[in-house]
């Protein structure tokens, strides 16, 4: 696990993004997946929005992906084997890079073909508890042809990411603006932050 831990860390300290290839495992995968696809056809999963608290808003024009919202309390022995996972990375952090990082939050997030989320920064204007996004992919075999890519924008080059199941990609919510290109096929993740205060 800590091998995971180190790869993810160090290429973030090498280039502001860090990537860990079969940071989830597979079968860990599938079943958040399977969540994904039981939330979809129950009709839980809700559209996404832009902006916290009052200024929340919605705009199919930025973003047009659906989510849910994972909580302990649902315990549900997927969820916490991931809540598991992340509690054990924080850790890590804290102790390895001495971050201060207290608390998350995670959704799912269901991308379905001809969805996207325009560039963006990952921290509210008005509130800078996210310190770090965190993106983790449910999706296998996943080839070119099926887009969406998170596309990092970062002088002097951009960076394209593939949505591969497994993979986990890591960077600060407040210094790098990013999107998600147009999907071809259904795409999920599991999405979020490590906050502090």
């Amino acid at each position: 696990m800590e091998d995971s831990f180190e790869r993810l860390i160090s290429s973030f300290i090498e280039n502001k993004v860090g990537i860990a290839e079969g940071f989830l495992s597979a079968g860990l995968c599938q079943h958040l997946k399977e969540n994904i696809l039981a939330l979809q056809a129950s009709h839980l999963l809700e559209k996404a929005g832009i902006g916290n608290d009052q200024k929340l808003q919605h705009d199919s024009l930025v973003r047009s992906d659906v989510i849910y919202w994972l909580d302990k309390k649902h315990n549900n022995i997927h969820e916490n084997a991931f809540f598991e996972k992340m509690d054990a990375f924080v850790l890590y952090l804290n102790e390895s890079c001495y971050t201060g990082i207290t608390g998350y939050e995670f959704h799912y997030s269901l991308y379905e073909a001809g969805d996207f989320y325009k560039k963006h920064l990952d921290q509210f204007q008005d509130n800078s508890n996210r310190q770090f996004s965190m993106i983790s992919y449910l999706n296998p075999d996943w080839e070119t042809k099926d887009g969406g890519e998170l596309q990092i924008y970062q002088n002097p080059t951009n960076q394209t990411i593939s949505p591969n199941a497994g993979k986990t990609v890591f960077f600060r919510s407040n210094e790098l603006e990013h999107e998600v290109l147009v999907t071809n096929v259904a795409r999920m993740s599991v999405t979020g932050w490590l906050k502090r205060g």
